[in-house]
């Protein structure tokens, strides 16, 4: 059986998806507090439900007990509750997590993160780094997937491309090239790395197909709407500030990640694909297939 940590959010709900779909058992660890629709997707998917949080080793030696392998996907970055911060979720959660899993003899760890070698030091960058060397000395069998920024968050409303209303706030310049990816791929890749030895006890780069500038992810968006975009830029001067006087953890990373958007975040999938033969989502199909829902729900 599979345990998947996340599994209400839109990384985790994929990946339960899919290990269904492969016909792995699966049990998603989800709080109390969780949306009930999204348990009850989960449960429609053949999931089963434990309930238990990151920040209370106890429910998760519970979650653990007669788990073969661990998915990782859950973060305070994208969702906070009270008592949520990168200290107590991002770093000491899952700090527990792994102690539980080895106490459970659990034999393989997939444990989703950032980009390597990142520019900007943050709280999240800090417990992504020390969680994964945790990992590497727990004696797990562990594969670290570095995912780039994906293109179904940092291309949205919510950071403000808003592809609806023909808008797109850029970091930066928008002119350094970032491997935007889909998180159906990672899922993906999550999936497979449990049964691939050549992921084993490394970390894999998994990133979209091509390294795109934001400039050139407006110009995608605009070709699959047919409509020229307003764009407006945060220089990164704006953005340095902004981490310099940052009131908490959290505003400090959306900052430093924010600079690294800006900074561009290329990767060399070929690696990765070698190990992993498969097509990975481009711009041009995820811009494609916005708007495809977009004139179906005219």
């Amino acid at each position: 059986m599979v345990l998947v940590i996340g599994a209400t959010g839109l990384l985790g709900s994929e990946v339960v998806l899919r290990l269904r779909r492969a016909g792995y058992p699966v049990r998603a660890l989800a709080r109390v507090t969780a949306n009930p629709e999204r348990l009850e997707g989960l449960r429609q998917a053949g999931a089963e439900i434990v309930h238990g949080d990151l920040k209370q080793s106890a429910t998760l030696q519970t979650a653990c007990r007669g788990i073969e392998a661990i998915v990782t996907t859950a973060s305070s970055t994208l969702s906070r509750q009270p008592g949520d911060s990168l200290q107590t979720v991002d770093r000491d959660g899952y700090f527990s997590l792994i102690d539980a899993a080895r106490q459970a003899a659990v034999r393989r760890f997939v444990y989703t993160t950032i980009p390597q070698k990142m520019h900007y030091e943050s709280p999240l960058t800090r417990a992504k780094a020390e969680v994964a060397q945790r990992l590497s000395a727990s004696g797990i069998d562990y594969t670290v997937l570095a995912a780039n920024f994906f293109m179904e968050v940092w291309l949205s409303q919510a950071l403000g491309f808003d592809v609806q209303n023909g808008r797109a706030t850029i970091y930066g310049t928008g002119e350094r090239p970032i491997g935007f990816v889909s998180y159906k791929d990672v899922a993906e890749v999550a999936v497979r790395s449990l049964t691939v030895d050549a992921s084993k006890n490394r970390t894999i780069s998994v990133a979209g197909p091509a390294n795109v500038t934001p400039l050139e992810a407006v110009r995608t968006f605009e070709r699959a709407s047919g409509r020229s975009f307003t764009v407006e830029h945060v220089p990164e001067e704006t953005l340095l500030e902004k981490r310099r006087s940052a009131a908490d953890p959290l505003e400090q990373t959306f900052a430093a990640l924010m600079l690294e958007y800006a900074n561009g975040c290329p990767m060399d999938m070929r690696e990765t694909l070698a190990i992993f033969p498969m097509q990975l989502t481009s711009l041009q199909q995820y811009a494609d297939s916005m708007f495809r829902r977009e004139r179906a729900n005219a």
